[in-house]
């Protein structure tokens, strides 16, 4: 009886010895882990990064640009009426003077018209002279008593009437020369002609343009700059031009225009470059580079690699020497340069900036610094 006491008993005692352990453990494993150092920021060891000091320093921007050339001034051409090309006088590349014949549209109608007229114009002069001389002669009787007022008002109305038609009947064929000389389109200058858009036996409409005339002898080279690569570039500032044909070739020329616009389908900015003569090895069309060199004023630049981004805003990681940590900063850039970016505030002269190692960062990160010399 005794011992099924015991044999039942034991159970709970080893429970009891189980538990007791369990309390008796857990102050010694919490005393442990409170000894072992903590992980995080704090506990990683230091690395070394590339610093440059913030210096002013002026900036020199050269600017690459590929564009072609164009003529100062062009006209396009075109018949006043439409019709079918009975022939083309001139083609791309020929020297026209004003009032040469560039091309000419059948005008079998215009002639039919115009024959028109001038019959209608000869009837109306006969009968212009009949009704002058009928109203005449009623005046003359009219003064001797041999005809009364009224043929004599008939006979002024009838006159007048015929004087209308007259000038009607003229105005008739001054219209039917002029769509006659329509048909023949003629340069309304001295040019060349850079482009031909018609072929005899085409049909074209009203003011469609036919050929393109460059006028004068002034030309531009024409270039589609990135949107944020005039800005600051003065009009008149000299550039140097060569043909990519043949790159020994230099030609010299000065910004003329750039333009207020942004092209909003290829977001660039149309630069002209005015070429001062000779145009030797330069023809329209033909494509160029452009060498664009700007020394800027003093401002603080640094590496490019430098640049990092704080949100939606360009930022740079600032070394503290005395505590050996970084913090980022963001910062406000003025332009990019030859690799470099050109800060506007954000920077203080003389601190150092990281260059080379950004990527392990993060705010208060402990840091080795080694100063790279510019």
């Amino acid at each position: 009886m005794t011992s099924d006491r015991r044999r039942r008993a034991a159970p709970g005692a080893v429970l009891a010895l189980i538990a007791a352990s369990c309390i008796l453990a857990a102050p010694a494993r919490g005393a442990e882990a409170a000894s072992e150092p903590a992980a995080g920021p704090a506990a990683e060891a230091p690395i070394r990064v590339e610093v440059v000091r913030a210096q002013p320093r002026p900036v020199r921007r050269v600017l690459a640009l590929t564009g072609e050339i164009a003529p100062r001034d062009s006209l396009d051409v075109a018949f006043p009426m439409g019709g079918r090309v009975l022939s083309v006088s001139r083609d791309k590349g020929e020297r026209v003077r004003a009032g040469e014949e560039l091309a000419r549209l059948d005008a079998i109608q215009q002639e039919q018209a115009l024959r028109a007229a001038q019959a209608a114009l000869e009837a109306a002069e006969a009968d212009h002279r009949r009704a002058q001389t009928e109203f005449r002669r009623q005046e003359a009787l009219l003064e001797r008593g041999a005809s009364t007022r009224v043929r004599r008002d008939e006979a002024r109305r009838a006159y007048f009437v015929a004087r209308a038609g007259l000038e009607r009947a003229r105005a008739e064929l001054d219209r039917a020369r002029k769509a006659l000389s329509d048909a023949v389109l003629r340069a309304p200058a001295d040019g060349l002609v850079i482009e031909r858009l018609i072929e005899p036996g085409e049909v074209v409409g009203a003011a469609r343009p036919v050929m393109t005339l460059a006028l004068g002898d002034a030309i531009d080279a024409v270039f589609q700059a990135p949107e944020t690569a005039p800005t600051g570039v003065p009009e008149a500032l000299e550039v140097t031009l060569h043909p990519l044909s043949d790159p020994s070739i230099r030609h010299a020329g000065k910004v003329r225009r750039i333009s207020p616009l942004v092209d909003p389908r290829t977001g660039t900015v149309e630069v002209k470059v005015a070429v001062e003569p000779p145009h030797e090895g330069l023809g329209f069309g033909d494509p160029v580079r452009a060498i664009v060199s700007q020394t800027l004023p003093e401002r603080i630049s640094l590496p490019a690699s430098a640049l990092s981004a704080l949100g939606r805003s360009a930022a740079v990681w600032v070394a503290d020497p005395a505590s050996g940590r970084v913090a980022i900063r963001p910062v406000a850039l003025s332009g990019f340069a030859d690799g470099r970016i050109i800060l506007e505030s954000g920077v203080e002269l003389g601190e150092l900036v990281v260059v080379a190692g950004a990527q392990l960062l993060y705010p208060g990160r402990r840091v080795v610094l080694s100063e790279v010399t510019e």
